[in-house]
């Protein structure tokens, strides 16, 4: 699993390429099912969901074969639109019910839930950083739906070892899971998993029906209950040495695109805030990727600290850095991200109400 991650442009680019939209419809949803695995890239700002998109576009497809992979895509988009008006570290809709703790149960930290489908795509997380999007929803319903554990922290732990993590995505998905982003909570039985995940475990505390699920008592294996401690190591900075007269590009977390005024001479900054990383902590694992994938940006020097104290050192240059929620207090010259859809934004209730008004543009 570990290799499907390579970091140098080219072979990102070989991935886009070799996409057959048409296996990953009739087959995404299983565990080993045709998956592409440009998540890592697109929550990096490697690639964008409008470069995917183009790629597969004159290919040959009709649109009903591109539609599912392109709805994908746009969750993506749509999680990001929610991130840039609302707060998503608190609930969107409605508050979570039936909250007994809010930390995340042992049982998940140690991969020992006794769910062996899930136990199994817990140790492939710690291992390789991914995790097949449907496990993650049946990790989540577990956690918050089964254990009745807050969705906040057990999101931050997910995110924290996710090569993929984008913070919209994963805390919208959680919410939406524990019914705080949805008009009901998601819960999945010992069948679905096992139809999903190859399993053909029986007999467990999910091997019932759907009207049980939601009236069960907390399972032993889920009660004991802790809070995750987040480690977090940032690299050494490098001595930045900028040209005078030049703009200088701001590339983060968020932002790798070695495209990016790929031709325009100019500093160019990776910025590592130490705030950020506290707000929104990230394994070793997930940094040391963050780091080789800024190695495809040409020149590229490592600023460890706050956005104010460079631009305060550096106030006379042009300054330039890409929107996105997370930046913290940015200011310079700001430019948009590439989308499937520029002209749809704003804040729609459901994906679907957005992926009309993007279906009309595509």
């Amino acid at each position: 699993m570990e290799n499907e991650f390579t970091v140098d442009y080219a072979s990102i680019l070989n991935k886009i390429e070799a996409i057959n939209p048409v296996k990953y419809a009739h087959s995404r949803n299983y565990i080993d099912g045709q998956v592409n695995y440009l998540s890592p890239y697109i929550s990096r700002g490697v690639i964008s969901t409008k470069q995917v998109l183009a790629s597969l576009q004159g290919k040959g497809y009709s649109f009903d074969q591109l539609e599912p992979l392109i709805q994908q895509l746009c969750w993506r988009d749509y999680f990001q639109r929610i991130a840039q008006v609302k707060d998503i570290n608190t609930e969107i809709k409605q508050v979570q019910e039936q909250v007994k703790n809010h930390a995340i149960p042992l049982s998940i930290l140690e991969a020992k839930t006794g769910i062996q489908a899930i136990d199994q795509a817990i140790e492939t997380l710690f291992e390789s950083g991914y995790m097949h999007n449907h496990s993650r929803l049946y990790l989540a319903a577990l956690t918050c739906n089964i254990g009745k554990s807050h969705w906040l922290h057990p999101a931050k732990w997910m995110y924290y070892h996710l090569l993929d993590g984008d913070w919209a995505s994963n805390a919208c998905s959680w919410q939406w899971v524990a019914g705080a982003n949805s008009s009901k909570k998601y819960y999945a039985n010992q069948e679905n998993i096992n139809k999903y995940t190859a399993s053909k475990q029986r007999n467990t505390y999910l091997d019932t029906s759907y009207e049980v699920l939601p009236e069960m008592e907390i399972p032993d294996s889920l009660t004991a209950t802790q809070e995750f401690d987040f480690e977090i190591k940032l690299p050494e900075g490098d001595s930045i040495q900028i040209i005078p007269d030049k703009p200088i590009f701001i590339y983060n977390y968020y932002n790798l695109d070695p495209l990016w005024h790929k031709d325009e001479p100019g500093n160019r900054i990776l910025l590592l805030e130490p705030e950020f990383f506290q707000n929104y902590p990230v394994s070793k694992k997930c940094m040391d990727f963050m780091l080789d994938l800024s190695k495809n940006i040409q020149e590229i020097q490592i600023y460890v600290g706050s956005f104010q104290s460079f631009s305060a050192e550096y106030k006379e240059s042009r300054i330039y850095y890409k929107e996105h929620p997370l930046n913290l207090a940015y200011l310079g010259i700001q430019e948009e991200r590439d989308w499937i859809s520029n002209d749809v934004s704003g804040y729609y209730p459901s994906f679907f109400s957005y992926w009309k008004k993007v279906k009309k543009h595509v």
